[in-house]
């Protein structure tokens, strides 16, 4: 039996298993739960000519993009001027520029009081105790020999000192003239903090450095009223109170007064000994064990300053200071000012490291002052307050943050800059500011080894090659680490 009705959802079929399917349009769906033949043949040619279309899109971007390629490869052979480089295009570095591929060397503090073993002289192995970590701050025991000690003394006794610094200058006036400033731009200049007053640490600051003489609160209070320069007794010098002044007024007053040695910047007398070929041994001795504590390249070491020895009489001082300036772009170095392309109207001394050594024991005061070694934070203007002076190495010795004793053998050194994190010298060192104590009893002796290295890397490889008269090649190669030095045997953690 056979149904005669016909339903799109349903199928005849026999007992068998064969079925009889009436004639029906060729389009019309067999079942709901299944696709028609016509649907999954659609579906099919829609999807082969939508990848047919997607490869052919990609073929065309390949083809576009290589075609674009050799003719921008073709006109550039072909076009007149293709052998000026492309804007784009990277070149070589021209022949006035120096490859900077030298690194620092810079020896890591680890922690305040971590010792390290230094080997700086055959057969002998010295202990180097972290002082401070700002600044990197290290010291030595023994670096010099008691013959060594005495040997410098007497080389400098031989050549002769000379005074460390002179009374007062002249030609302040003058030299304002030159510059055609006028009473408001110096106010400005002077104004630190641009609050329009200037305050007591401005006016000290601005003095120090100028006339090298070292003014006290109290001493400025005087000039003040011998001047009667401050009109309403506040202590601050307004534009209006400063416009009264001379330029040089300060300095024509201290004249007439009189200026003691005790109240100059630096008290003390110095002379410099070479320590290149030729030298007394013991020099030459130092400047190598100077290189290998440093594990810097020994061109920077021979390029640098020669050693300076200084003797404080009693009394003898020398307040707190920076060895070397910050650099900004219109700051040159000083012993890189031939090196430089153009005139600079500033110079520094661009010491990048200290190494102070003590020549003798001093009975009595003379220690080397850090005062704000290892301060949470460094700000210029509180160095002076409530007429503490921390920089005053005569009164506030006892209120630094670190005090080294003068001990005969001795030697300090520490870092005036920081590194500019590709292994070259970057910005000053604030923290780096220090002094010697006053004097109380006894002399005392001691010596200077500064390592010069000017921040501009460009500027301090023209200078090496202009005095080795070298290729840059050469010179170069002259940067590179002496092997022996590099060694690891030299700095071994205790």
């Amino acid at each position: 039996m056979t149904e005669n009705q016909e339903t799109p959802d349903a199928e005849d079929t026999t007992p068998s298993g064969s079925a009889t399917l009436p004639l029906r349009p060729p389009c019309e769906r067999h079942s709901s739960h299944k696709s028609s033949v016509c649907s999954r043949s659609y579906f099919v040619v829609v999807m082969v000519f939508f990848h047919v279309y997607i490869i052919n899109v990609i073929a065309l971007l390949f083809y576009v993009h290589y075609s674009s390629g050799q003719e921008d490869a073709t006109r550039s052979r072909d076009a007149p001027g293709s052998d000026q480089p492309r804007p784009e295009s990277r070149r070589p570095p021209s022949k006035a520029e120096f490859q900077r591929d030298v690194s620092l060397t810079r020896i890591e503090g680890i922690r305040v009081g971590h010792v390290q073993r230094v080997s700086l002289v055959p057969g002998k192995v010295h202990e180097m105790r972290t002082l401070s970590m700002k600044p990197l701050l290290f010291e030595i025991p023994g670096f010099l020999s008691e013959d060594e000690c005495r040997v410098v003394m007497q080389l400098a006794q031989l050549k002769g000192l000379m005074e460390s610094q002179l009374m007062v200058q002249d030609g302040q006036e003058e030299l304002a003239k030159e510059l055609n400033l006028s009473p408001e731009e110096i106010f400005n200049l002077l104004d630190i903090n641009q609050d329009g007053q200037l305050q007591l640490h401005e006016i000290l600051t601005h003095s120090r450095v100028r006339d090298g003489i070292w003014l006290t609160p109290e001493n400025l209070r005087e000039i003040y009223a011998g001047l009667n320069a401050d009109k309403d007794g506040n202590g601050l010098l307004s534009l209006e109170e400063f416009r009264l002044l001379n330029n040089d007024a300060f300095q024509r007053f201290l004249l007439q007064r009189g200026v003691k040695r005790s109240q100059l910047v630096r008290n003390s007398r110095h002379t410099w000994l070479y320590q290149g070929k030729g030298a007394h041994q013991v020099l030459q001795d130092i400047k190598t064990r100077v290189t290998r504590l440093t594990r810097l390249p020994p061109i920077l070491v021979d390029l640098s300053e020669p050693l300076q020895v200084v003797r404080y009489e009693e009394g003898g001082h020398y307040h707190a200071h920076h060895d070397s300036g910050p650099v900004y772009p219109e700051t040159g170095c000083t012993h890189t000012r031939l090196a430089a392309n153009t005139s600079t109207p500033f110079e520094t001394s661009c010491r990048y490291i200290t190494v102070l050594f003590y020549l003798n024991s001093v009975e009595g005061g003379g220690e080397t002052a850090f005062p704000v070694a290892d301060n949470r934070t460094y700000d210029e203007v509180s160095l002076i307050q409530n007429d503490v002076d921390l920089l005053d190495t005569r009164r506030n010795c006892d209120k630094s943050n670190l005090r080294v004793k003068p001990t005969k053998g001795t030697a300090v050194f520490w870092y005036n800059y920081l590194s500019d994190g590709r292994g070259w010298v970057g910005e000053q060192d604030e923290y780096a500011v220090h002094g010697g104590c006053v004097v109380t009893k006894g002399i005392k002796w001691i010596a200077n080894k500064w390592i010069n290295i000017d921040p501009d890397y460009q500027r301090q490889a023209r200078y090496q090659q202009l005095v080795s008269q070298q290729p840059e090649d050469e010179v170069n190669e002259g940067l590179t680490l002496n092997p022996d030095i590099q060694s690891n045997d030299i700095h071994e953690d205790l």
